[in-house]
């Protein structure tokens, strides 16, 4: 399952896919503990605690396909409202599946420091697949539940600490590594994206709503 395109640049295309406008956000994290002020774009200043990607995967199927071809149409958004609030699902999609919701925290802590930043004042930071704007921020899941596992779970109707479930703690799964495929350098100061990738589109603004109005501001150094 799939949701979001690497190649958007701007909100215009972003909310041409329905549902795609709250489900796909930034936040810029003052602590660990900050839940408001999503964005559509990477946020404009620095954030004290990092930046958050929110991942908010479809929770509507169409009851039929368990896939398909582009791993995303099998799926959708509720029509209006949201999962939490019941929004209703459309009539393609009518069955209700439970979210999947990713929170990735970004330690963009070590560049907070203005001096740092383009001089024309943009946020520095580019995705590694050349944007600089965060629209073409995306997801993909891939079910990995072993057995029934993931049913028993929702049968017992539980949250967080899960009794029909073996957890283990994060040092544990951080143990869990895979060897790698490319070799490329990925890590410190690089002269090009990996992939050379090349930077495209430009740095929106802020704010969602200011996002709307259209200004934008050319992207500076990447980091």
């Amino acid at each position: 399952m799939i949701v979001g395109n690497p190649l958007y640049r701007n909100q215009a295309q972003k909310l041409a896919s329905p549902g795609q406008g709250r489900q796909l956000t930034f936040t810029c994290l003052q602590d660990a503990s900050t839940r408001t002020g999503e964005t559509y774009n990477m946020p404009e200043q620095p954030c004290a605690a990092g930046i958050m990607s929110n991942v908010r995967f479809p929770t509507c199927w169409d009851g039929v396909n368990l896939d398909t071809p582009n791993h995303q149409d099998h799926v959708a958004y509720p029509t209006s409202g949201t999962f939490e609030s019941n929004g209703p699902c459309p009539s393609t999609h009518p069955v209700k599946i439970p979210q999947l919701f990713y929170e990735v925290i970004w330690d963009t802590t070590p560049f907070n420091d203005k001096s740092l930043w383009p001089t024309d004042g943009s946020q520095p930071f580019v995705w590694s697949y050349g944007d600089p704007s965060g629209f073409g921020t995306h997801g993909d899941y891939m079910f990995g539940w072993q057995g029934t596992s993931l049913q028993d779970a929702m049968k017992a109707n539980c949250y967080v600490n899960c009794p029909t479930l073996q957890s283990q703690s994060i040092q544990q799964a951080n143990q869990c590594t895979k060897p790698v495929v490319v070799q490329e350098n990925i890590d410190g100061w690089l002269p090009a994206l990996p992939g050379n990738n090349p930077v495209s589109g430009t740095n929106p603004s802020t704010s969602i709503a200011a996002s709307i109005a259209g200004p934008a501001a050319t992207v500076g150094a990447g980091v």
